[in-house]
């Protein structure tokens, strides 16, 4: 069954050269290799894939989403913004919008986009 195996989160970008300054500069992910019209990211336990498509920054809906623990989101909001992330504001019935930061039941969210327009975001839980 694939419950029994890895998933991979893959984003299709338009220049490979451009999208590995981004996710490893901009956002700080650690390279894990390259692979042909791609490249391989590691971040927590997980791979991303960001390979080379004419379909790239197509998808309207967030394609990656990062975990941040509580105490943490507030300090990697601030470190996005000093890289030169701006955070996208939605109009989502039910939350509220604080500087490009949604809270929402139980959790905080920020979206930003990569530079092919790919939708990411970060996120926290509330709940304690």
């Amino acid at each position: 069954m694939l419950s029994d195996h890895a998933a991979m989160p893959v984003v299709a970008v338009s220049d490979v050269d451009r999208a590995r300054r981004f996710y490893e500069e901009t956002l700080g992910l650690t390279p894990a290799s390259d692979i042909p019209d791609g490249l391989l990211f590691r971040a927590g336990g997980v791979q991303l894939l960001v390979y080379r498509s004419e379909y790239a920054g197509t998808n309207k809906a967030t394609a990656v989403s990062f975990d941040v623990p509580e105490g943490s989101f507030d300090a990697e909001v601030a470190d996005l913004r000093g890289r030169g992330v701006t955070f996208q504001e939605y109009d989502l019935e039910g939350v509220t919008w604080s500087d490009g930061v949604a809270s929402m039941d139980g959790m905080r969210a920020a979206w930003f986009e990569d530079p092919d327009g790919n939708i990411l975001n970060i996120s926290t839980s509330t709940a304690s």
